[in-house]
């Protein structure tokens, strides 16, 4: 039986196992990593708020994540309201991380949607916070 190939495919193959993250944020930055892992997660750039409580814990509210897989959305009652949220987790280690608002039910949290939390408990400060 023969083998079929495509050229440069190997190739392709050994350069993604090489790399560890999906993405990689700027060194130059401060960023917010996977405290399990080390995986980047967040920029401080996009730090909206850390006055957010999660199921854990203390919480930030960011605007965009990287290296973050999302699960099913599902409704939740949480302190401010009813919102459907999808559980998001470290795409490297699979540690859920927090959750992402997909929508909120009150006009006041409108502002949520699309938006990330991350519990404290789960990520470091990573790069250039001296």
């Amino acid at each position: 039986m023969a083998q079929h190939t495509v050229p440069g495919l190997e190739y392709m193959v050994k350069l993604t196992k090489a790399k560890t993250f999906q993405a990689y944020l700027d060194s130059c930055h401060r960023r917010y990593s996977c405290v399990h892992c080390r995986a980047h997660l967040a920029n401080h750039d996009d730090l909206i708020s850390k006055s957010f409580q999660g199921s854990q814990g203390r919480a930030y509210l960011f605007n965009s994540v990287v290296n973050v897989g999302c699960g099913p959305a599902e409704e939740r009652l949480l302190l401010t309201g009813l919102h459907a949220v999808a559980d998001i987790y470290c795409e490297n280690c699979h540690t859920t991380l927090g959750w992402k608002y997909e929508q909120a039910f009150e006009l006041s949290q409108k502002y949520k949607e699309g938006k990330f939390i991350i519990e404290l408990s789960h990520m470091i400060k990573d790069n250039g916070w001296d």
